[in-house]
């Protein structure tokens, strides 16, 4: 089996849906402390959001319904993304439902933690494993990419 090794100062990346975004900033600012020994990443607007409220340099890539969505997905796949947190809005539907639903699956495929609540976040947060080196085995997809198409 593969592996990826993480650092202990992660490279997090924070996505919030519109209706998510007040409440992600509140989490961030009640996190600072926490969020801080970390190299943040974000989608536009959640970026801009969270850098005013935490005086913190965030890495912003393009707004979600823009094509950022599909740049963390493939930050992640690259290896350059260790933990996901997604306040996502389950009771409205978005205009960019696939990039999401991509983002997640990206995710799962290279097993990294996934947050999609404040409850879950606070859990990966505080958990030791996220200010320590971590070590986070890979599935095997050999058998995939070397299929032959017919």
């Amino acid at each position: 089996m593969n592996t990826r090794e993480m650092q202990d100062k992660k490279n997090i990346a924070l996505v919030a849906h519109d209706h998510k975004k007040k409440e992600l900033v509140e989490w961030a600012v009640y996190n600072k402390q926490a969020l801080k020994k970390h190299q943040l990443h974000a989608t536009g607007t959640t970026g801009t959001l969270l850098g005013k409220a935490l005086s913190q340099d965030v890495h912003c890539f393009l707004s979600g319904p823009l094509g950022g969505d599909q740049q963390i997905g493939a930050a992640i796949a690259e290896g350059k993304i260790d933990v996901l947190i997604f306040f996502w809005d389950p009771m409205e539907a978005q205009p960019h439902d696939p990039d999401i639903k991509a983002l997640l699956r990206v995710a799962a495929t290279w097993n990294i933690p996934v947050a999609c609540d404040r409850s879950t976040a606070d859990f990966l947060l505080t958990s030791p494993l996220m200010h320590s080196e971590y070590t986070a085995l890979l599935p095997d997809y050999s058998a995939y990419t070397k299929r032959k198409l017919k």
